[in-house]
């Protein structure tokens, strides 16, 4: 994209140098204006992610592509950014350093990814999709017969905990709190900061605990993993996975489902429509990633980026959101193309999403189950009365309240099996992952 030229209507200093908050409820309810009055400002424009917390958002598809491929001009490492920021900022749990793949660089990020990579490899699709089938069967008989429901506190939020938790072996009472920390983090409310703490500890006890006695999970193939991490290391990319897979998943299932229900061949019911989960789940992804704005770098010195100045250590976030909005100079890149195009809601380069299959196949299994068991499901509200989770990081509904015709009762759910293949597991581990 060609940079304004100063002088122009378009230059950002014809438009002020205000930033533009992402956050709260104006935000929440019309991101994608905001999107568009960004884009006026150039390729990367000027934010505020939280009180005294602003960035540089990336707006623009290229550059979008060129920033999370340039490995030699930007760091994923925030230390220098973090320094200036306040200590009780409700961005930090989800920006602040840890040493995990996502704010790591180089031979360190390539160990903790393998290990991810690795762990997540387990995971057998079709025993997957058996589970996340057995699960929401299970979910939907707890409100079926009662012809009403919230299809994300019911169901898009439950399913995703129940197959994280098992797989990780996170203890049943343990749920809950796994959830609130997860999306006490990525909603950066005032008490992001204890969520993300909570979190921390209910993971830390199960790999402490793990180390002790090995179980049948994919944290004991973790500890076991040939990069050798210690404890810390361990419970940072455990808590990665789970906030960075299960508030994505949940989200992304919703906004399919809101999308299905909200669609106008529908008639506001998904009786009689032509959509499938899996155009939903495209669609959505175009339009409405699961996670909006994030993709966090940072220049290692100063630099200019697409026409813009830009100071080292600098916070520049990649929306998502706004860049897939924008039509792509190709969609024939093989590393960025992802359903039926190129839109980035999966990321690329070296820090893209290394759980895309097993998040698209959840959704659509999700969905398929749901919609198959209440056929008439419709929104019992106006969709311009739903209210919109707060934040800068993601979009998606707060609830979504549905109704539909009473079911006396569902098959039963098959009883729960293994998520994984343990062929290649190392001899160190002491059973077999499972779900």
């Amino acid at each position: 994209m060609t940079p304004p030229v100063p002088g122009t209507p378009t230059a950002p200093e014809a438009l002020g140098n205000e930033p533009l908050a992402l956050y709260g409820p104006g935000f929440a309810a019309d991101p994608h204006g905001h999107y568009r009055r960004l884009r006026d400002r150039g390729p990367l424009a000027r934010v505020r992610i939280a009180p005294d917390v602003d960035a540089m958002l990336v707006v623009d598809y290229q550059a979008a592509v060129d920033l999370l491929r340039d490995t030699d001009t930007f760091t994923k490492d925030p230390r220098a950014w973090q320094a200036g920021v306040p200590a009780d900022s409700p961005v930090l749990p989800v920006l602040g350093y840890r040493p995990t793949a996502l704010f790591s660089d180089g031979e360190v990020h390539a160990r903790y990814r393998d290990a991810i990579n690795d762990t997540l490899a387990l995971i057998e699709p079709h025993l997957l999709r058996s589970e996340v089938a057995r699960v929401a069967r299970r979910l939907i008989a707890g409100f079926s017969a009662t012809g009403t429901g919230d299809l994300i506190a019911q169901y898009a939020r439950m399913l995703p905990l129940h197959v994280f938790t098992a797989s990780f072996g996170v203890a049943p009472e343990d749920g809950r709190r796994v959830v609130r920390g997860v999306g006490g983090m990525m909603d950066s409310a005032e008490d992001a900061a204890a969520a993300y703490g909570d979190l921390v500890r209910v993971v830390s006890a199960l790999v402490s605990d793990r180390r002790a006695r090995p179980g049948r999970d994919l944290t004991t193939y973790l500890l076991a993993h040939p990069a050798g991490l210690d404890d810390d290391e361990a419970v940072r990319q455990i808590t990665l996975i789970m906030s960075a897979g299960h508030d994505p998943t949940t989200n992304l299932i919703g906004n399919a489902l809101l999308r299905m229900l909200g669609d106008a061949g529908y008639g506001g019911s998904l009786h009689g429509g032509a959509t499938t989960a899996r155009e939903a789940i495209d669609d959505v992804l175009w339009r409405d990633p699961p996670l909006a704005n994030l993709g966090a770098h940072y220049p290692r010195q100063d630099t200019e980026f697409h026409g813009v100045p830009l100071r080292a250590g600098q916070l520049v976030l990649v929306s998502f959101a706004a860049a897939n909005t924008q039509s792509p100079p190709s969609s024939s890149d093989p590393v960025v193309r992802s359903g039926d195009g190129a839109h980035l809601a999966w990321s690329t380069g070296p820090h893209r999403c290394p759980a895309k299959q097993p998040a698209l196949l959840m959704a659509v299994t999700a969905i398929e189950e749901l919609t198959s068991q209440l056929c008439d499901l419709e929104l019992a509200v106006d969709p311009g009365e739903l209210v919109w989770r707060p934040g800068p990081f993601h979009r998606a509904p707060a609830h979504l309240p549905v109704r539909f015709t009473p079911l006396d009762t569902l098959p039963e759910a098959d009883t729960p099996g293994s998520l994984a293949t343990v062929d290649h597991l190392p001899t160190r581990v002491g059973g077999t992952p499972n779900g």
